[in-house]
């Protein structure tokens, strides 16, 4: 029975030691990806997330009565209630306004100068100009409030990627994306698959990211 030498003794130690950091790096990196999944998915469900103003108008007839019964017994509550209702009035405003634009967004878009700009593309064949890009992107995020920042926070977006998801939320079809993003129809479909995978963590078609957009 053979015995180890000294040399042969440290190139085992120092190979179980570099397989036990590698492993620990392996593990860790693995950690930092399910978390930045959940993230993700956390994220995107948030923003899917329709305002119930009903259900919001009546939390605050509820408060209103409460405040009404306590009277002065109980100032500290009450003011914790009429602060919960100003939260709630707030909310209200800010989905009706929402709404109301949500409402309005297609006359808004189609009537705009950059979307006649880019049905002229269309028709000549034309590229956008970089300032084209730049008065959609602007259109795009005064009718639903940030949407370019929502979608960076999901994943750091290309730019190809982010006009993708603009033409898409202006309802413009497939083939017509790929004309003003100077790409094939392939290409935008696998753009736009591919969003889903990196921000779902699982395949998804074209069609489901351009679901997800619409629904934002």
């Amino acid at each position: 029975m053979s015995i180890l030498t000294s040399r042969e003794l440290f190139l085992i130690v120092l190979a179980t030691a570099i397989y036990i950091v590698l492993f620990i790096v392996a593990v860790q990196n693995s950690r930092r990806k399910i978390l930045s999944l959940q993230e993700r998915l956390d994220k995107a469900r948030t923003m899917q997330e329709q305002y119930d103003i009903k259900l919001g108008e009546e939390k605050i007839a509820e408060l209103e009565r409460l405040i009404k019964k306590l009277g002065d017994e109980n100032s500290m509550l009450r003011l914790e209630l009429e602060e919960k209702k100003a939260t709630l009035d707030y909310n209200n405003k800010v989905a009706i306004i929402e709404n109301a634009k949500r409402q309005q967004a297609e006359t808004v878009i189609f009537s705009s100068d950059v979307y006649q700009r880019l049905r002229q593309c269309l028709d000549t064949g034309n590229r956008l100009k970089h300032q084209d890009w730049a008065d959609l992107t602007e259109l795009v995020d005064s009718i639903y409030t940030g949407l370019t920042e929502k979608l960076y926070s999901l994943y750091p977006m290309s730019e190809q990627e982010l006009h993708v998801c603009l033409l898409t939320k202006i309802h413009m079809q497939p083939k017509d994306i790929a004309t003003l993003t100077a790409h094939s129809k392939e290409s935008v479909a696998t753009t736009r698959s591919r969003l889903h995978a990196k921000v779902f963590g699982k395949k998804g078609s074209s069609k489901d990211w351009d679901d997800f957009i619409l629904s934002l």
